[in-house]
């Protein structure tokens, strides 16, 4: 469990329950998310200036949208959006609930094949049938019609995927099932193949130890280790095989946007023709927020968030994140401006 609780460098008790005159801080409770942990932890630094404290704690998606449906928290944060049940369930308990996108990542495949130097590429199709188990060689004709210009080496192909539930396998399954009706978007899919493997650390130490293994990680974690890891390449709607960076997951949404419902509950994978650029295994976190608020959070609640998707974008190139698009933000605007005291 990661969790952090920020405070005024000088005494910190005070700063938790008192401001000037006795007055009390305003605080907000926040958790779920691994993924966006580190972008929360900077957000959080610096919106303390404003003296707003946040509380979050990094337990995973389901607990993030769980902990909010039982007011246990102000907000949860989420990697994939909350379903037809979890919706009707918050309803009961506490009135409407909204979606409000943060920032934005990418699933990249890495993988073991020593002595190749070039990106290996891959198809929808090829990946979900390696997943399936049904491509179990590195010189499968099918990866090697990708892949023209190298030697696949006749190697095993040995599957890497998380064992814990994972919002990160959520996109990664969502991209897959748009290419094999065998795979349904979910974060604890039934695997047919492969070993398991704790978050994503977990995943690059398995493929690092295993020749010719291949696995799945989270962007910012194979921007972070990119010296260390092979990632591939990945084919989208036009036929390319664009770099997994933070500006072509952006490029994703932007290609997205006049398919984003009013909702605002939306799958950024395989975007459609049309866009340069645009890398296809794209995701979004959301925070999620009961509409009515208690009085004494309400204006707090609305004032972070709308910081987060206008100031605090700034702040996500650093620490490898996406940028939301300008024409997402102004839809993710009027969400928030819906908050209100109950």
């Amino acid at each position: 469990m990661q969790r952090f609780v920020l405070t005024l460098a000088s005494a910190a008790l005070a700063t938790v329950l008192v401001g000037c005159g006795g007055e009390r801080k305003p605080k907000l409770y926040g958790g779920g998310s691994s993924f966006v942990y580190p972008m929360l932890e900077k957000w959080s630094a610096e919106y303390l200036g404003k003296g707003v404290q946040v509380d979050y704690t990094s337990l995973g998606s389901r607990d993030g949208v769980t902990k909010m449906i039982e007011r246990k928290n102000d907000f949860g944060c989420t990697d994939l959006p909350m379903n037809a049940e979890q919706m009707e369930r918050a309803k009961q308990q506490g009135g409407d609930v909204i979606h409000v996108p943060l920032v934005m990542g990418a699933v990249v495949l890495i993988y073991n094949l020593p002595g190749i130097d070039k990106q290996i590429r891959f198809s929808g199709d090829v990946l979900a049938r390696i997943y399936l188990g049904e491509i179990d060689n590195w010189n499968h004709k099918d990866l090697k019609a990708l892949n023209k210009s190298v030697n696949l080496p006749d190697l095993k192909i040995h599957v890497v995927r998380r064992s814990d539930p994972s919002g990160t396998s959520h996109i990664f399954t969502d991209f897959l099932s748009k290419f094999n009706q065998a795979w349904k978007a979910s974060t604890s899919p039934t695997w047919k193949v492969g070993e398991g493997a704790l978050k994503c650390s977990g995943i690059a130490v398995a493929v690092k130890n295993k020749k010719g293994a291949i696995g799945y990680v989270e962007l910012i974690y194979a921007l972070q280790n990119k010296d260390i890891l092979s990632f591939g390449l990945v084919e989208n709607a036009d036929g390319d095989y664009p770099e997994p960076t933070i500006e072509s997951v952006t490029k994703a949404a932007e290609a997205k946007l006049k398919d984003i419902p009013d909702d605002l509950r939306f799958s950024l994978v395989n975007p459609p023709k049309g866009v340069k650029g645009v890398y296809p295994i794209s995701g979004t976190t959301w925070a999620v927020c009961y509409v009515k608020q208690p009085e004494d959070k309400a204006n707090v609640l609305k004032d972070f968030l709308r910081w987060v998707v206008h100031e605090g974008q700034e702040l996500a190139k650093e620490k490898h994140y996406a940028r939301l698009p300008a024409g997402l933000v102004e839809r993710v605007d009027k969400k928030i401006d819906l908050i209100r005291a109950k």
